[in-house]
This record gives C-alpha cells, structure tokens and sequence, in this order.
C-alpha cells in the first residue's frame, strides 16, 4: 500500500520519502487516528493508503493483545431524540475535523433518513449515527466511517470499495450484496447483520474479526456484482463456524 520508502511509527509520523507527504498518526489499543497530513502532489499520493496502511499496522502492533470493544460495538447507547425540524439533516457531510477519534463540532445524526442510491465516495462520514437509515445502493467508496453507529440500517448493495470502516457496528443491519473489497474492517462488528452475498475479499480484518464474521449464518451466497463466493471472500477455512 505505501510506497517503499515510507516509514511508519505507530505511536507517531509517517513520513512518503518520494511524494514529499507527512502525516501525524496516533495508534492505541482501541485504533488508529490521523491528525494532521501535507501532500503537495494529490495525484501520487492517497490519504486512503496512509489510512488503510496505519490501521493494519496498528492492528498487527497490538494483534497479541487481547481484543477491546470498539467504540461502536459497545452494546447499549443512550441517543438523543431525532431533530425532525433541522431539515437539512438527511445529507452527507464530511468532517472538517478529520477521522481521529471521529470528532465533530455536533452529532452527525443521519437516523430514519431515506438516502438511496446516492454517491458518498470519498466522504469522512467517521463518528456517523444511523438507525434505520436506507443507504441502499449508495456508493461509500473511499469513503471512511470510523466509529460509526450502523444499526438495523438497510446498505444491501452499497459500495465500500476501498473504504475505512474501523471500530464501527452492523449491528442488526442489512448488508445483502454489499461490496467491502479492500476496505479496512479492523475491530467492526457485524452481529446480528445479514451479510447474504456480501463481497470482503481482500479487506483488512484482524483474527478475532474474522473469527467473528465467521460466525454469522447468514454468510453465504455470492455477489451479483463481483461473483464472488461470500464465505471464501473472508477467509473463514480456518475457522469453526
């Protein structure tokens, strides 16, 4: 993913010997964060590799530790009541904070909005909350949702190619026919979800995600889309289901 000269540090800078890049990173137990990063040459440099590359480091640094909830896994939340009155509630925004520990100036509430079929590719939707949300179809590609509230939502044939989607929860969500090719998956649950046909290949999970997916009985099928086998795409072989 990096190019290679690119040295990474957990607990600090990355540093893109040829694309004249720098970027601050925080790595802990509970994840990754990137908050600061200069590039002059967006063609030949992608905030994607850095993030993607920096969120499989830090999972495989403290891979032999034993794994801790993510932030969206945490089973009961206290949310505050729907603003129906803020009628520009149900759009895509980015945050201008950046990913680190999804900080936002308020909540990013996107609860019971109706959002199909729309392009999301590229947002930082990180710290998202949605709950019965209809996002079917919708491209997330790039797209990165770390820490995001995803509960019994419906993402059947959404794109997060590419996307990173760490410590977040599927929980009771629909996920039929969603594309995760090469999306970072570390520390995301996806209990209670229905993933029928879902494509993960090449995506980053750590062993005790893939231990987990490998566990739901709804994975199975493969994708319209890709043709993939859903079960092989994870990596479930070794594996008791």
């Amino acid at each position: 993913m990096l190019r290679k000269n690119a040295i990474l540090a957990p607990f600090g800078f990355l540093y893109l010997a040829n694309v004249d890049a720098f970027a601050t990173l925080s790595c802990n137990r509970s994840g990754f964060g990137i908050t600061k990063l200069q590039a002059q040459n967006d063609e030949d440099f992608s905030l994607r590799n850095v993030a993607a590359s920096a969120a499989l480091a830090c999972s495989l640094f403290f891979g032999s530790m034993d794994p801790a909830l993510a932030d969206g896994q945490t089973k009961d939340f206290k949310l505050p009541p729907i603003d129906f009155k803020d009628t520009g509630r149900c759009t895509f925004s980015g945050s201008a904070m950046g990913q680190a520990n999804a900080a936002r100036d308020k909540l990013y509430d996107l609860r019971m909005c109706e959002m199909s079929g729309k392009d999301a590719s590229g947002f930082d939707l990180s710290g998202v909350i949605m709950s019965k949300t209809d996002v079917s179809s919708t491209k997330f590609i790039e797209s990165q949702f770390s820490k995001g509230y995803l509960h019994d939502s419906d993402f059947s044939g959404a794109d997060f190619t590419n996307a990173i989607v760490d410590r977040a929860s599927f929980f009771g969500s629909k996920l039929r026919g969603t594309i995760f090719t090469n999306a970072v998956l570390t520390g995301t649950s996806f209990e209670g979800a229905d993933v029928e046909n879902a494509d993960f290949t090449d995506a980053y999970l750590g062993d005790f995600d893939i231990k987990n997916l490998c566990k739901n009985p709804t994975l199975k099928g493969e994708n319209p889309v890709t043709g993939a086998d859903t079960l092989l795409s994870v990596g479930c072989g070794g594996f008791k289901r």
